[in-house]
């Protein structure tokens, strides 16, 4: 049987890793409204509010030259994702690629990297919400060889991702990456 002590011992190390890992997650800077960045491909993570239409204004812009969309459902189209498109007659859809095998932050990862392969890209610019971008930027420099330019740019999401929970859910799934991916 393991002693109390041993137990209270790892209780607290967890307690202790597991706030260090919350910071961490919530100093991540929201960026997308204060820095301009440019870069050869911009690399958007579905699953939240305004990331697809900050990576179709980065394209509209001229500020990247392709838009992969990652984590793509395996039956929606560009219209679906961005119905906004037709107010954005500077982007060519042949500009914007969806990626559709992922399903986790790790696989947008392993499947972005393809697409940036074969779209011949020097430099990228990850775009996903503050609460995620502190994963989603340790996971893509795990997976992206390491002299690829990589670059942040972290988005507002939705009301509801600024809540203890969710911040709290992200602590928990930045720990797990942090054992098993980077």
């Amino acid at each position: 049987m393991i002693p109390a002590a041993v137990i209270a011992v790892l209780v607290v190390a967890f307690a202790w890793t597991y706030a260090l890992e919350i910071r961490r997650v919530a100093a991540t800077p929201l960026n997308a409204w204060t820095e301009d960045i440019t870069a050869d491909c911009g690399i958007v993570l579905t699953g939240g509010a305004n990331r697809v239409r900050d990576g179709f204004d980065l394209l509209a812009r001229h500020s990247i030259r392709k838009l992969i969309i990652s984590g793509v459902h395996a039956q929606a189209d560009l219209t679906d994702i961005f119905p906004e498109l037709p107010f954005y007659a500077s982007v060519n859809p042949d500009d914007v690629v969806l990626e559709r095998r992922s399903q986790t932050t790790y696989g947008n990862a392993q499947q972005s990297m393809a697409m940036v392969e074969a779209l011949h890209c020097q430099d990228a610019v990850l775009i996903t919400s503050r609460l995620h971008m502190y994963r989603a930027f340790r996971t893509f420099k795990a997976e992206f060889p390491p002299n690829f330019n990589l670059n942040q740019r972290a988005v507002f999401g939705a009301l509801s991702d600024q809540g203890w929970t969710e911040l709290g859910w992200e602590g928990v799934k930045s720990l797990f990456y942090s054992l098993w991916v980077y």
